[in-house]
């Protein structure tokens, strides 16, 4: 681990355009699960159903009441604070290396630990909106209400702004975030099994000189990396120095 390090921390000197690409094994350390690993919240059924379908659009119309029960449940995190790794990668960012981060996780944590070059493709719990008159609402309004939130202004129903199953990421934040990646000197992919499209497909955007993977699993783009390092995305971004 310690030559991977130090390869890493060249690889960091050197580059002038970084962009950080993160999934779910990001935020582990800050207490929220990965999801997609073999015990997570993926591999499990609810009722009969799976988080994939319990979080899709079609059944958050059909059954609004028992998605936000589900949704309250498991995906939200209040206590969460931003890990090592998120702090370096805001470090990195006030040293001008780090251009951007495209993350796939919904937590908010970059943005807490001051990030503002954020890409957040599947949304976050900490944006949501009245479906009549879109009127903003903080995640508290969410996580204090009962069954189906409703807007204190119109009567309308609050959706958190987070992609669900079946729906189109917005556009424009996919357009930044492939933008960023293409320009890009250095990738570094962490903490995602890159399985979800059509944010897995944005390694394919990316021509730069290196291409780090940090992930306890193999993932797709181990074959094409420069570095690969089996490890926890915490422990090793702490190791780096800005």
């Amino acid at each position: 681990m310690n030559s991977e390090i130090e390869t890493l921390q060249k690889i960091i000197d050197r580059s002038l355009r970084i962009v950080f690409f993160g999934g779910a094994g990001v935020s582990t350390a800050s207490g929220i699960p990965d999801f997609r690993s073999a015990d997570g919240l993926y591999a499990k059924e609810y009722d009969g159903l799976s988080p994939e379908q319990i979080l899709s659009n079609v059944y958050y119309l059909v059954h609004m009441k028992e998605f936000y029960d589900f949704y309250r449940k498991y995906m939200i995190y209040p206590d969460a604070k931003p890990n090592a790794a998120h702090r370096k990668l805001y470090e990195l960012e006030k040293a001008d290396k780090l251009r951007g981060i495209v993350t796939q996780n919904i937590d908010g944590l970059h943005r807490q630990a001051g990030n503002k070059r954020v890409y957040e493709i599947h949304g976050s719990v900490h944006e949501n909106y009245c479906l009549e008159c879109d009127t903003f609402y903080p995640l508290e309004k969410i996580i204090h209400s009962t069954g189906i939130p409703r807007c204190e202004k119109c009567g309308g129903i609050i959706k958190p702004y987070v992609v669900l199953y079946g729906e189109a990421p917005d556009k424009y934040t996919m357009i930044g975030a492939r933008r960023e990646i293409s320009n890009a000197d250095t990738l570094i992919i962490a903490g995602t099994s890159l399985s979800v499209e059509p944010a897995a497909s944005f390694i394919d955007d990316f021509h730069g000189r290196s291409l780090v993977v940090i992930n306890r699993e193999p993932t797709p783009a181990d074959e094409r990396a420069d570095l690969v390092i089996r490890g926890d995305v915490a422990e090793v971004m702490a190791q780096i120095k800005v």
